[in-house]
């Protein structure tokens, strides 16, 4: 098990947790805070997992709908040159 904090080192997700009333994109805006002062190459994955595990029961917390959402990697876009890229399908 992870470390909170190595999780959340600057206690910026347990904070948002305890704000009362707080929005949705304020979440938003302490989540980038909160990835942005990960290491360059750190994988967010297993601190996000172990954030979900400690404050998810939270469900309606808008906080858990963030960190939810950062765990849907997006689709590795691939590159199509050539004649591919010209022709449909």
């Amino acid at each position: 098990m992870m470390d909170l904090t190595i999780a959340d080192p600057k206690g910026l997700i347990r904070e948002s947790y305890r704000i009362e009333g707080i929005t949705p994109g304020e979440c938003r805006s302490i989540f980038m805070d909160w990835a942005l002062s990960l290491p360059v190459d750190a994988d967010t994955r297993a601190p996000l997992l172990h954030l979900l595990e400690t404050y998810g029961a939270q469900s309606d917390h808008p906080m858990t709908t963030v960190l939810k959402h950062a765990l849907i990697a997006p689709e590795t876009p691939k590159r199509r040159g050539g004649r591919a890229a010209r022709v449909p399908n």
